[in-house]
């Protein structure tokens, strides 16, 4: 089985590779990662241990990698969080104080940073984004995006990943005066701004996808899905998500960038809040509701296609979770699982990679429209607190951070 991919997605995600953007979750921030020639199997102990890098400060975000060289963003002092680089030896090269991190709880360093053309892009827990040099770490600008624009932050901090689009990099502010901004990627000059549709930021970071020639960024506030005018900012259409909330438990909690496919766009959130499925018109400008489906409610952990299928978590409260697949045409739930708990999943050469979030347990599985096939684990033993970081697959080898603990292991054939 292959992810699947419109013939658009594919030549634009080609055309993204070419010009080197590495960000979130892989190409298109789907959880797909191109890497092929990969273990189908693991030694009973896991594999290979390659690097165990220690000290890169608290954090949830995943490390991204350009070349011969590691980014990853954690708080390694009080509460500033910190852009760091390393090399595959291990040796720090770098690090930049690039904001204020978030401190009213669970104080660790959430966004994950945005790599093109010798630039990095990041945020900070309280919204500020920076441009930074790769080679130096020099800051190059910032913007304090939710003070300077009236932005308003969830209740547990800032957790975007900066989305470049062509020579723009787009951050949601959320609140009464914007939604989004956008700016100029080498000045931080602000290029277009929309209007509010009220409602603070959400944790989920916006994508863009190409759709019949159109560039639209979906964006999640804590109320509303909205397709948004790549060239202008003109919000096109939006869908209340906040109906489906129906208790205090996570609302307003939008979570997991959406999947796009054939047309159509995926969203889940947790907190029993339903998946679901939307058709976008062919000229991008309006969606209706294609499907509900109560069973795939992913807390935080990502989600991605597989075939003709969906799989993730799904959310029993916030310390447990079943693993679930639904098809992707009709909604219909494939199958609901026990696996450990809850946590993040990723895809690369035909296999699922699965990180709980409890103890650590990582997997290696068979997609299957049948059950959750696991064919190796493995438990992550470095680091301390939760493991909320979604694993990364480069260059042959799966990075998979626990706190301020970055494990890189060879899992290449």
């Amino acid at each position: 089985m292959k992810p699947t991919f419109s013939l658009i997605a594919l030549f634009v995600s080609i055309l993204v590779s070419a010009q080197g953007i590495i960000e979130f979750r892989g190409v298109e921030r789907s959880g797909y990662y191109s890497e092929k020639g990969l273990l189908k199997k693991w030694p009973e102990s896991g594999p290979e241990l390659y690097r165990k890098i220690e000290g890169v400060g608290k954090g949830f975000s995943q490390p991204i990698v350009v070349g011969d060289t590691i980014f990853i963003s954690g708080i390694k002092r009080d509460t500033t969080d910190i852009l760091s680089a390393y090399n595959f030896a291990g040796k720090l090269l770098w690090e930049t104080p690039y904001g204020r991190s978030w401190t009213r709880s669970y104080i660790d360093s959430r966004s994950t940073p945005t790599y093109q053309d010798g630039k990095l892009y990041v945020s900070s827990g309280t919204g500020q984004l920076n441009c930074v040099d790769a080679k130096t770490g020099n800051k190059i600008w910032q913007v304090d995006v939710v003070k300077e624009y009236a932005g308003e932050i969830h209740k547990h901090g800032d957790a975007e990943a900066p989305l470049l689009v062509r020579d723009l990099v787009v951050f949601v502010t959320g609140g009464d005066t914007n939604t989004m901004v956008a700016f100029n990627k080498n000045t931080g000059n602000q290029v277009w701004q929309t209007k509010s549709l009220g409602g603070t930021k959400s944790y989920a970071s916006p994508t863009v996808i190409n759709h019949h020639g159109q560039e639209i960024i979906l964006v999640q506030t804590a109320e509303n899905l909205i397709g948004v005018n790549s060239e202008n900012g003109e919000i096109f259409w939006s869908y209340n998500l906040f109906q489906y909330h129906t208790h205090e438990n996570g609302k307003g909690a939008q979570t997991n960038a959406p999947l796009y496919h054939n047309d159509e766009i995926f969203v889940t959130s947790g907190y029993e809040h339903p998946a679901l499925m939307f058709s976008l018109s062919e000229d991008g400008k309006s969606i209706h509701l294609k499907w509900k489906n109560n069973i795939l409610d992913t807390h935080h952990g990502g989600v991605v296609l597989v075939g003709k299928n969906i799989y993730g978590s799904n959310w029993q409260n916030n310390s447990r979770g079943k693993w679930a697949s639904i098809n992707w045409e009709t909604g219909e739930t494939k199958w609901e699982q026990e696996w450990e708990n809850k946590g993040a999943i990723i895809t690369a050469d035909d296999m699922l990679y699965l990180y709980e979030e409890k103890r650590g347990n990582v997997a290696l599985a068979e997609p299957s429209t049948d059950s959750l096939k696991i064919i190796s684990n493995f438990k992550v033993d470095a680091g301390a607190g939760p493991h909320w970081a979604h694993p990364a697959i480069y260059n042959g080898k799966l990075f998979v951070r626990h706190g301020d603990v970055l494990l890189i292991y060879n899992i290449k054939n």
